[in-house]
């Protein structure tokens, strides 16, 4: 088996395709205003000095928890920016001080009646793939140690009600796993984000996980029929219904919840057949603008694309999908059911109205056996899920690469575009890269997604951040977008979480938060600030 690494990305055996890295090895220096790149050595774990643990597990939950290193340290940090720039560095400083592994909810219980009356921090740790602070155990002085709960070991596909479409997963099941049980059925989760090797369904959940699709059931909230959640005040399930009118969802209370709530350790979810209909096209345009009309035709048409993502020119140069002088689309359509060339050919003539320049070939659908199919999906997850490996390969050779995603109605979302981009630019400063693409399409808006690259001011990385993420975050609030559309808020994203919120609302979520965890044990500090 491949050893995950404890510092950075994915498995220590796997990394950036070197065709890629070379490339971007070669033109990064002189686009940066920078000298030849060169790679420091990554940490070992052997040369990690952790804190020793400040308390013992007892009673039962004491056979469920490690304190082994290279655990530790792995749970330590998520895969941020600030994260690998800290465990790239060997620092360390606070650890978890054990990471417990349970095998059933009544472990879950368990260990949550064990750190509320020991006044431990519960960390739900889900992937560990979080990049906002979601699972670093920061904690004040309330309390006296901090506990990783990794659910790892309940990761199976227990039931599936193929009448209704839907299953029943545990959430600790990664996306690989989740796939894997449900493919020798015939049947798909169809939610792919970019972390999907190394994250988990409780932690999509917990997150509001946004999927690889531009449009349809994208977003985690969308496939989830019900769930299961344990809290120090006892386990919360909730119905399966297709859809409910009495009062607010409690599922939305707990969607997004990040661990602040409760422990999910199961849910229903809505599963789809395996897509057997397949029409792409790469579409070329002459400036993001009219790409952009294009993606706001599209997302309005009612065609319901797989894929709409919108690069524009130095964002497609950098993936080598054209030469840096056009906006490239990416279109795509799939189906379990029919073909496609209709919706594909109605597709093509939007692009084309916007200035488009579609391939003859674009509208035909393929059909494809499960052999093909497989193929096809196993080469697109190999090139889509090594893509985080460069970044960690970047952070190795001194480049400061970032990454900062919104959404905004279309009405506002040419001015955000505007200043973000300047903002993120003046804030990085020299010869600084920002790019943008659009990840997802909605009739009423889309969700920009921004990529700065600089040189990384060595020894005050941690501070450069900062200043280039309240540059740009502020310029989407103040522009009308949220501060995150699918990566969660952590506890780094909060200040501007606190302020996109009515102080009602806020006040509210505190309320909750009370009332299932009174002694306040549960990531403390991540989605809701610490009682002062």
């Amino acid at each position: 088996m491949p050893t995950r690494s404890f510092w950075g990305w994915g498995y220590e055996e796997v990394g950036p395709d070197p065709t890629m890295l070379a490339a971007v090895e070669a033109a990064l220096p002189s686009l940066l205003g920078m000298p030849p790149l060169e790679a420091r050595a990554a940490p070992r774990i052997e040369d990690v000095s952790l804190r020793a643990p400040r308390f013992t597990p007892t009673g039962a939950i004491a056979r469920l928890c490690t304190a082994d290193a290279r655990e530790r340290a792995a749970h330590s940090y998520g895969k941020g920016y600030r994260d690998l720039v800290r465990a790239f560095a060997g620092s360390f400083d606070n650890p978890p001080d054990w990471v417990a592994f349970p095998e059933t909810a009544a472990d879950v219980a368990a260990l949550l009646e064990f750190c509320g009356s020991s006044q431990i921090a519960a960390i739900p740790f889900g992937g560990g793939s979080s990049v906002c602070g979601g699972v670093e155990p920061s904690l004040s002085g309330r309390h006296r140690g901090a506990l990783s709960i990794d659910l790892a070991r309940m990761n199976a596909v227990l039931e599936i009600d193929h009448l209704s479409r839907a299953a029943r997963i545990q959430a600790g099941a990664y996306g690989p796993e989740l796939e894997a049980g449900l493919r020798v059925r015939g049947l798909t989760l169809r939610h792919f984000p970019q972390s999907f090797e190394f994250s988990t369904l409780g932690g999509w959940i917990a997150t509001r996980s946004g999927g690889h699709f531009a449009t349809g059931p994208t977003h985690i909230d969308e496939l989830v029929e019900s769930l299961t959640l344990v809290t120090p005040r006892g386990v919360i399930e909730t119905r399966r219904l297709p859809g409910d009118g009495a009062g607010p969802s409690p599922e939305r209370l707990f969607i997004g919840s990040e661990g602040a709530f409760g422990v999910i350790t199961e849910a229903w979810v809505r599963v789809f057949e395996r897509p057997r209909f397949r029409a792409k096209a790469s579409v070329r345009f002459p400036d993001f603008a009219s790409g952009l009309r294009a993606v706001r035709g599209l997302a309005q048409s009612g065609l319901m694309p797989t894929n709409c993502r919108l690069l524009d020119p130095l964002e497609a140069m950098l993936n080598g999908a054209a030469g840096g002088d056009v906006a490239v689309l990416m279109l795509a359509f799939e189906s379990a059911d029919h073909e496609l060339d209709a919706w594909a050919g109605r597709a093509a003539e939007i692009c084309r109205d916007h200035g488009g320049a579609v391939p003859d070939k674009a509208t035909h659908t393929r059909h494809e056996d499960a052999a093909t199919r497989d193929a096809a999906e196993a080469a697109w997850r190999e090139a889509f899920l090594r893509a985080p490996y460069l970044r960690d390969a970047l952070v190795a050779r001194g480049v400061f690469v970032e990454t900062f995603e919104t959404a905004v109605t279309w009405d506002k979302l040419e001015l955000l575009h505007e200043r973000v981009m300047r903002a993120a630019a003046e804030a990085a400063g020299g010869k600084a890269l920002v790019t943008c693409r659009i990840t997802h399409a909605y009739p009423d808006g889309a969700a920009p997604y921004f990529t700065v690259l600089c040189p990384a001011r060595r020894g005050a990385e941690l501070a450069q951040w900062l200043e280039i993420k309240t540059a740009v975050t502020d310029s989407m609030l103040a522009e009308g977008g949220t501060t995150t559309h699918h990566h969660a808020v952590g506890r780094d994203f909060r200040p501007w979480y606190e302020r996109q919120l009515s102080p009602h609302v806020l006040a509210s979520l505190r309320a909750v938060k009370h009332e299932l965890d009174p002694e306040g044990v549960l990531n403390p500090g991540v989605l809701l600030a610490e009682p002062g």
